[in-house]
């Protein structure tokens, strides 16, 4: 297939866009490189890349480049609350209305997969896990712009989305700002972390298995299409206590301790239900354990805080 990857050259993007190459795909990669990432260059040797140094909200260059396109996938997005929040106005237009563009623009036949997240679910019902059926109900803008550009996608139709459990792992294009990945970090080169509200829960994914649910997707897509799904790893909904233990048991020396005043800026609290997807015949193949071993490996190197998004 031809597929178009915007924001190829991201967290995701740099681990999917060599996956379809591999599988004989040919990509049109579109990114901006603003944050000086050369995550793409080993997939240069490949003839079905083409690599383009652009902006996803360029009407004319993403028009040119749905003429050839089979499917759609639209990872550009400035990603993560903080971000969101630091640059509201564009964040919209990245996030939202690039998307809103380009299913404008695309046409018929043409399949979009759309990564969202499910933070979308924001604060669930204790003890009862959000599936695809529970209410959106946002606590922040970022989550706000992603749910409205899911509902804009799969109003489009030919499409499928899927909400992304916080992901975590290595990644040619690395983020030190995700919640694992911060807290291996903090646990391998800082010894400690002071938690607020430690109770709070969310699901994880590892950022590999992410990319290889487009490839499941794109598999079976008379299956999966029309429909959103949970990604994430279904015995991974843990609170930040509890991700704090499974670190500790890998670095023993890791000391973490409550604050028992003060607020998490992020108010997310929820666990989620991965069984549709599974039910498609995905299963991820990176435990949690997996990743953290494998980000202490990264860690030796890299450092510090170019490999984060704020």
């Amino acid at each position: 297939m031809n597929i178009l990857v915007t924001g190829a050259a991201g967290y995701i993007g740099s681990v999917l866009v060599p996956l379809l190459l591999e599988r004989g795909h040919r990509v049109s990669a579109v990114d901006s490189f603003m944050y000086g990432q050369t995550s793409l260059l080993d997939c240069c040797r490949h003839e079905g890349l083409s690599i383009i140094r652009g902006d996803a909200r360029d009407k004319n260059l993403i028009a040119g480049l749905l003429k050839k396109a089979d499917a759609i996938i639209p990872l550009a997005c400035l990603t993560g609350a903080p971000l969101t929040d630091k640059d509201p106005w564009t964040s919209r237009a990245v996030t939202l209305d690039a998307v809103r563009m380009l299913l404008d623009m695309r046409g018929r036949g043409q399949r979009v997969i759309f990564p969202t997240t499910n933070s979308g679910y924001g604060i669930g019902r204790k003890g009862v896990p959000c599936d695809e059926a529970s209410p959106l109900q946002p606590v922040s803008l970022y989550g706000q712009l992603k749910v409205e550009a899911e509902r804009a996608v799969l109003d489009a139709g030919d499409s499928v989305t899927f909400r992304l459990a916080t992901a975590f792992g290595v990644s040619p294009r690395m983020r030190l700002d995700l919640l694992v990945n911060d807290f291996v970090y903090r646990a391998l080169y800082d010894g400690f972390v002071v938690l607020f509200e430690a109770d709070f829960k969310r699901n994880y994914i590892h950022v590999r298995d992410v990319a290889r649910a487009f490839l499941h997707c794109l598999d079976r897509w008379d299956r999966m299409k029309g429909e959103p799904y949970n990604v994430g790893l279904s015995d991974c909904n843990l609170s930040k206590r509890e991700l704090c233990e499974a670190i500790k048991e890998l670095l023993p020396r890791f000391c973490f301790m409550e604050a028992k005043v003060g607020n998490d800026p992020d108010q997310r609290d929820y666990t989620v239900s991965n069984a549709k997807i599974e039910a498609a015949g995905f299963k991820p193949e990176m435990s949690l354990r997996q990743g953290i071993i494998e980000l202490i490996k990264g860690y030796q190197v890299l450092k510090r805080s170019q490999y984060a998004n704020v």
